[in-house]
């Protein structure tokens, strides 16, 4: 991964937004020598969103089991047909 100064960012941000679009390789931007952000094309933020959605999710649903609260396949199979008439 690509590292550039938050100064290189302010200078030429047109520049490197077009390098994004095409290589889909993130860019850290530091400042003052510490991460400060990354930088990331459009497509790529939205798959990360849409995986961070599943993840979560599956971690609630494994929550859910540990606590007890799961229904039976009866039960849920019941309460999906109200949702789906």
């Amino acid at each position: 991964m690509r590292t550039e100064l938050v100064t290189t960012l302010k200078r030429q941000a047109t520049e490197l937004l077009s390098e994004i679009e095409q290589s889909r390789e993130p860019i850290l931007i530091t400042q003052h020598g510490l991460p400060s952000a990354y930088l990331v094309d459009v497509e790529t933020y939205e798959a990360l969103q849409q995986r961070m959605g599943l993840l979560e999710g599956i971690a609630r649903g494994e929550k859910a089991i540990e606590e007890g609260r799961t229904v039976s396949h009866a039960e849920a199979k019941k309460r999906m047909a109200r949702w789906l008439r």
